[in-house]
């Protein structure tokens, strides 16, 4: 018998898959709220959690990483009754075990269940037997659940010879985990050789990755390995693939089918044995579809994929951050261990972090420099512009109402000045994501494609703004 929890705020949707697992034999508790729902996924154990989607304090597909790491481990199966494809891939990606609407079969949704829980017991059987090895991780900080499940990730790719691509915004520590991948690999004694694809000069690219023999060009005096021989038994991590012109996709396609390939002015060819990880902060299966990519490429690169969350998203780690970039950047510098006041660590994670964790480590380069001898780091040595946007974010969330055009406010009563704009692009934006949701009928992709925006972002502002439950 399993313990199954269903987090929904519907009470028929409630009793109906709670008839469902009683019937297959099952324990099961329900939760209104996703605050209800965690604290008893804290507090008991269960092995498989049904989630809804849009519930009176937030988004299911926001809490299910955090959900997926409490003790117990369980398969989540997320439940929406809009119907939205892209909500099924954020969903998937997260790490749920299926993605379900409201109002399937009870057969399908039996299916979903005996399935789930047939995979729970065969990965809890596995693991008993398991030895557990310490995963390494330089210089990757933090504990917080999304982190975590990228880990696992990690730990599991290393175990194969399989392509990873890993997908993530500048900044947010691609080339780290490709590190981690081979380094908890069987190849961790050879090489780890990376290919700046972004960098690449278009007329001496197949001479870097192939190598080429003395007098094959004008400047070519002796023979030179390319980066693929160097790679030889160890891993080839091609950072920014995304940016390899259509040229060069063809031609490196044929050498991870083959793992065969010709140095430039060569007449023979010769084999490289290495493991492929790559890496892009850009769609590759929008780039397919412009016609930029090629698919076959992408298929090879996507065996295992590993896409690592953005800093704003994981604000649990920015304390365990702070401390390992202040310890390591006053050791650089030859200063004495810093504190921090309570100001501090909340101006660090009120802050957006577009930069990522490449920002944020020169962020603190930058304020231990700037304190110097001082022992106490307070938020005023921050930068200045990062203080602001804390600042005008605060304003954001504590604006009082704007009198309106018909009433005028009485004398000594205007609002400051950028507290009336912030209110006004607060209105305006509200106004602007509920007329996008109406014209695109609440079908996501279309959304994103009218207003450019991302699925995480779009579903960010609903969040907001208060509009995930538009219909």
């Amino acid at each position: 018998m399993a313990k199954i929890l269903i987090i929904d705020d519907e009470e028929t949707v409630c009793q109906s898959m709670s008839l469902i697992g009683k019937r297959a034999g099952h324990e099961t508790v329900c939760a209104r709220t996703l605050t209800a729902g965690f604290r008893m996924a804290l507090d008991a154990e269960f092995d498989l959690v049904f989630l809804d989607v849009r519930l009176p304090d937030g988004n299911g597909l926001e809490l299910l990483p955090r959900l997926a790491q409490t003790p117990s481990r369980p398969e989540i199966v997320i439940m929406t009754g809009f119907g939205d494809p892209a909500g099924a891939e954020l969903a998937i990606n997260s790490g749920a075990w299926d993605y379900i609407e409201k109002g399937s079969s009870v057969k399908d949704i039996t299916l979903s269940v005996v399935r789930a829980l047939e995979y729970r017991k065969q990965k809890l059987s596995l693991s008993a037997h398991q030895e557990v090895v310490a995963l390494k991780r330089e210089n990757i900080i933090g504990h917080s659940p999304q982190l975590t499940a990228c880990l696992d990730l990690v730990a599991s790719a290393a175990g194969s010879d399989a392509g990873v691509l890993i997908l993530g915004e500048t900044g947010s520590g691609k080339e780290l985990f490709a590190r981690a991948v081979h380094q908890n690999s069987r190849r961790s004694d050879k090489p780890f050789v990376v290919v700046d694809c972004a960098s690449l000069p278009e007329t001496l690219v197949e001479s870097l990755l192939f190598g080429h023999e003395k007098g094959a060009f004008t400047g070519a005096d002796k023979a030179r390995d390319g980066l693929i021989c160097q790679a030889h038994g160890g891993t080839l991590f091609l950072d920014e693939v995304g940016e390899l012109s259509f040229a060069t996709q063809k031609s490196f396609l044929r050498v991870l089918q083959e793992r065969r390939y010709r140095p430039v002015g060569g007449q023979r060819e010769l084999e490289s044995d290495f493991r492929l990880v790559a890496a892009t902060n850009r769609d590759l299966n929008k780039m397919v579809q412009d016609g930029l990519f090629r698919s076959d490429l992408l298929f090879r690169l996507t065996s295992f994929v590993i896409e690592l969350p953005p800093l704003r998203e994981r604000a649990d780690d920015i304390k365990e951050l702070a401390r390992f970039y202040m310890d390591k950047f006053c050791e650089m510098n030859g200063l004495s261990p810093k504190g921090s006041c309570p100001e501090f660590m909340e101006t660090l994670r009120a802050y957006s972090w577009p930069g990522n964790v490449r920002e944020f480590s020169n962020t603190i380069e930058r304020t231990v420099i700037t304190a110097r001898e001082q022992p106490v780091l307070f938020a005023q040595h921050l930068p200045t512009q990062i203080r602001i946007q804390v600042a005008q974010s605060v304003v954001h969330h504590h604006e009082a109402p704007v009198a309106a055009p018909s009433q005028p406010a009485l004398p000594g009563e205007l609002p400051k000045l950028n507290d009336f704009r912030e209110s006004v692009y607060t209105q305006a934006e509200k106004q602007y994501l509920s007329d996008l949701m109406s014209l695109s009928h609440n079908d996501i992709p279309t959304a994103c494609s009218l207003s450019g925006l991302s699925q995480s972002r779009l579903y960010a502002l609903l969040k907001i703004h208060e509009l995930h439950r538009i219909t």
